[in-house]
């Protein structure tokens, strides 16, 4: 009965928030957003709607994208830079490109600027979940592809029966991390105040947006309280049972005695219903694809197994970036010819204040992440209580409290250089914690006990045994950290209440005003400078930093 009802309450949920996705653009810029309390749980609706939709999208592009630079040396030399080059673009930058695009398809309906929020969504979950994906597949063990090749597996079949499953738990975890990013810009993606258009769509973040506008604390506070009920609500019903399924994918030959479980999973597996959905709909749907693709990998091995199709391949899509590439520098170029030297330059300058804000930020977020996350990742006990609690944190969007810190700003006269600091770190500093959990949990427990032997205490021990066993994590952890506070810039160096607006000199102010008022020049070359500045950080320390750790300190 639970099951079948849940089922019939979300089909019934999902028809009835997605019909407004089609509705006319009203004045140009869409529904009035009410801030009647009573709106919350639709508005709360059309948000999940959207977050779930650029989720998927984000599963097929990590899947396909991550595939091929795992397997295509070539293509890797392409497509990995590439991806530093897009994680480095803030979400204002590819709404400011495609909200023109999709409005135009849909001239008059609201379904264009849907799928340009649904777009800026996907773009602030996909990066992270395709170098998780990415990394996986290159680590994945050799007896394990040596069982593959010696059950002759064709691409389709080793892809479902070794790789997915091998990079499986991976995946989840930086998806719930992903997840939580999107919620952290839903303000932005669902307030959408590019190129002079202000077009509000009804969701939380432009019913926070709405607030924030008008002061009104009252209403900031039931926005805060709905996002608290959803966010343990999805962690409830989709994250915590994913997490718990995906336990059979681990590679353990011990039992882990402190297994997540999910008591949604446990009604799932009992019930007769969702038993009979899963024979008479999916699984009949699922073979008919499983051997499509299968024929399909099939006919392409063959083709691949030349080298030729693969370079033909490598060489189009070098070809394709090569195109796009000088394209988009042809037309910076015209842009930026009207703007003079000392306004580039002073950029540039932006840019370096915002580089040492985001290095402060990650340093900051890991001086009390690294005591803790070892602590929760050494201590089962501890592990079983905080581990729901962090996830839930995580998710979170943490612009969310950024109009009551606004509002203690100005009451307090804090100045704003330094207290733009924690805004940034708010929606950073968990992508540090949870590789540093990951990595303590991974400590084997034969190196704890020769540090318990050898009577290691205090600094000692943590020199010698946890910083170089989670040095690995805690560099990836930075590495996606710095990633989230370039992008987290654009809300946190400048944040408003009422008609009030606090703002600090950095190319994050700088890119959110560009696109405000719709400066091309400022746009285009305010993203070029940031994307610059975050390759050449990922590729002269991340990197570095990321490549000894891994060759010298590992347990």
């Amino acid at each position: 009965m639970i099951v079948g009802i849940g089922t019939l309450g979300l089909v019934y949920g999902i028809v009835h928030v997605g019909a407004g996705m089609g509705a006319p653009l009203e004045a140009g810029r869409g529904p009035a957003i009410l801030l009647d309390p009573r709106m919350l749980p639709y508005y709360a609706g059309r948000s999940l709607l959207r977050m779930f939709l650029a989720f998927a999208f984000s599963i097929l592009f990590t899947i396909v994208y991550g595939y091929i630079a795992a397997y295509s040396r070539s293509a890797e030399r392409i497509l990995i830079p590439l991806l530093d080059v897009l994680q480095s673009v803030p979400v204002l930058g590819f709404l400011s490109v495609t909200v023109a695009g999709f409005t135009a398809l849909f001239p008059n309906r609201l379904l264009g600027a849907e799928l340009a929020s649904i777009f800026a969504i996907f773009t602030s979950q996909v990066w992270n979940m395709t170098f998780s994906f990415y990394h996986s597949l290159t680590v994945i063990p050799q007896d394990l592809r040596e069982a593959a090749r010696i059950l002759r597996l064709d691409p389709w079949r080793r892809l479902t029966a070794v790789e997915l499953p091998y990079s499986m738990v991976g995946l989840v975890w930086n998806g719930m991390i992903s997840f939580g990013g999107g919620w952290f810009f839903l303000a932005a993606s669902e307030a959408i105040t590019v190129l002079g258009r202000d077009i509000r769509l009804p969701g939380l973040g432009s019913y926070l947006a709405t607030a924030v506008e008008q002061a009104d604390l009252r209403a900031v506070t039931w926005a805060v309280v709905t996002m608290v009920v959803v966010v343990v609500l999805v962690d409830q019903l989709f994250w915590r049972p994913v997490a718990a399924w995906t336990q059979r994918f681990k590679m353990e030959e011990v039992d882990d005695e402190e297994e997540p479980s999910s008591h949604v999973l446990d009604v799932l597996r009992r019930s007769r219903v969702a038993g009979a959905i899963w024979r008479r709909a999916v699984e009949p749907v699922w073979r008919a694809a499983d051997a499509a693709l299968s024929g399909l990998a099939k006919v392409l091995e063959g083709r691949f197994a030349s080298g030729a199709a693969p370079r033909v391949l490598t060489r189009a899509t070098g070809a394709v970036v090569g195109a796009l590439v000088l394209r988009y520098a042809y037309l910076a170029l015209r842009m930026l010819g009207g703007m003079p030297p000392g306004a580039l330059t002073g950029v540039v300058g932006l840019g370096l204040l915002t580089l040492v804000r985001v290095l402060l930020s990650t340093a900051l977020a890991a001086l009390w992440t690294v005591p803790v996350g070892v602590a929760i990742g050494l201590n089962p006990r501890l592990a079983r209580v905080m581990r729901p609690l962090v996830q839930i944190a995580a998710s979170f969007p943490a612009n969310l409290v950024f109009p009551f810190l606004t509002a203690l700003y100005l009451r307090y006269h804090v100045n704003f250089e330094i207290g733009t600091i924690p805004l940034m770190m708010l929606g950073t500093q968990w992508y540090v914690l949870f590789n540093v959990i990951s990595g303590a949990t991974a400590l084997p427990a034969d190196l704890r006990e020769a540090a318990a032997m050898l009577r290691l205490r205090g600094w000692a021990r943590w020199r010698s045994v946890y910083l170089p066993a989670i040095a690995p994590s805690l560099v990836n952890g930075c590495i996606a950290a710095a990633g989230g506070a370039w992008n987290a810039s654009i809300v946190s160096e400048i944040v408003t209440w009422g008609s009030t607006t606090l703002s600090v000199p950095g190319l994050g102010a700088f890119i959110t005003q560009a696109a405000r008022v719709g400066d091309w020049a400022g746009i285009v070359w305010g993203i070029t400078v940031m994307s610059t500045l975050v390759v050449l950080m990922n590729r002269l320390l991340w990197h570095t930093l990321f490549r000894t750790a891994s060759a010298h300190y590992h347990a």
